[in-house]
């Protein structure tokens, strides 16, 4: 992934979030694009090409997916699970950010192979550090298979 556009897929529907996420990302050059889908049935029809996301140009693969639990819809976990039960998609890493540290979510979210479960900290600062450390892991020092050539 060194040298090559990074491409992350937001699904946020709180817009607050979503605006922090993204320039704490910006901020941080982690990404060279951000798409942020504010539902989890967006999500799904963005990653499987449907609908206003049919034309792949439209609609490329994420090379990281940031996934909220709480979303309208469908929820972040029945998004998580169509992920990766699909071959084509299993392979993207996501990374769960949410507000909820309920051990109930976490042990949900590893049971449906999410790769890693990021609760999101309530100060500014801490939640910058995170987000550059989140983008330097997943995109810069991780190694994994592309999902799609």
């Amino acid at each position: 992934m060194q040298g090559t556009p990074a491409l992350i897929l937001l699904i946020e529907d709180n817009a607050s979030h979503a605006e922090l996420v993204m320039r704490g990302l910006a901020e941080h050059r982690v990404a060279n694009q951000i798409v942020h889908l504010a539902d989890g049935q967006s999500a799904v029809e963005y990653l499987f090409r449907q609908g206003k996301f049919s034309n792949p140009a439209d609609s490329p693969r994420p090379d990281l997916i940031l996934l909220d639990l709480r979303l309208p819809r469908l929820d972040g976990i029945q998004v998580l699970q169509v992920i990766k039960e699909s071959e084509p998609l299993r392979r993207i890493p996501v990374v769960i950010l949410t507000t909820s540290n309920a051990e109930r979510d976490v042990a949900r979210a590893y049971t449906h192979h999410a790769n890693s479960y990021l609760v999101k900290p309530v100060g500014f600062e801490e939640f910058s550090k995170l987000l550059q450390d989140l983008g330097l892991y997943w995109l810069a020092w991780n190694t994994h298979p592309y999902a799609e050539t």
